[in-house]
């Protein structure tokens, strides 16, 4: 019952991802209907249900353009757990301001990236030119698609990609 369900507007926009049981509440109040049953039934004492692996909110919900959270987590999955200054993955990274915060820096994805201890030593508490360093790729704020935000549960899912793909 912990399986994750993909929700879909009634327009059918993926909005979020909740779990099984989460997804059964929504449908026998009659706020969502299946989409996907890839998963086999649920069995109570007088019914049987479908246990969704996609659902559709009956009504629409508007809501604000989702944007990504500015966090380590998403700068080292928007940086590909690479370091920006040497290239090595590691599983030790950090985050670099590439502007150092007492130097005017923001604390901005404009302004982040993922650097190795090594590097991020090097440079310390330098501007790029200073340290005579230079980042692999500029950083940017990635943009909210819907992959980008539901990816990481699509991969168990199959059914969920034709939904994922348009957004």
């Amino acid at each position: 019952m912990n399986e994750p369900v993909l929700v879909l507007n009634c327009n059918y926009e993926p909005i979020h991802v909740c779990n099984t049981r989460r997804a059964m509440g929504l449908i026998l109040a009659g706020k969502a209907t299946v989409v996907e049953n890839g998963r086999g039934v649920v069995h109570t004492v007088s019914r049987t249900y479908e246990r969704p692996s996609v659902i559709r909110l009956v009504s629409m919900v508007s809501r604000p353009r989702p944007r990504v959270r500015l966090c380590k987590r998403e700068i080292l999955r928007r940086d590909d757990y690479r370091c920006q200054y040497c290239g090595c993955e590691s599983a030790q990274l950090t985050i670099d301001h590439v502007v150092p915060r007492h130097r005017g820096g923001e604390h901005s994805w404009e302004n982040l990236v993922a650097a190795c201890p090594q590097c991020n030593r090097h440079k310390g508490g330098r501007t790029l030119a200073e340290a005579k360093m230079r980042l692999l790729r500029q950083p940017f704020e990635p943009r909210p698609t819907a992959h980008y935000l539901f990816g990481r549960y699509a991969e168990g899912n199959g059914t969920w990609a034709k939904y994922l793909e348009g957004w």
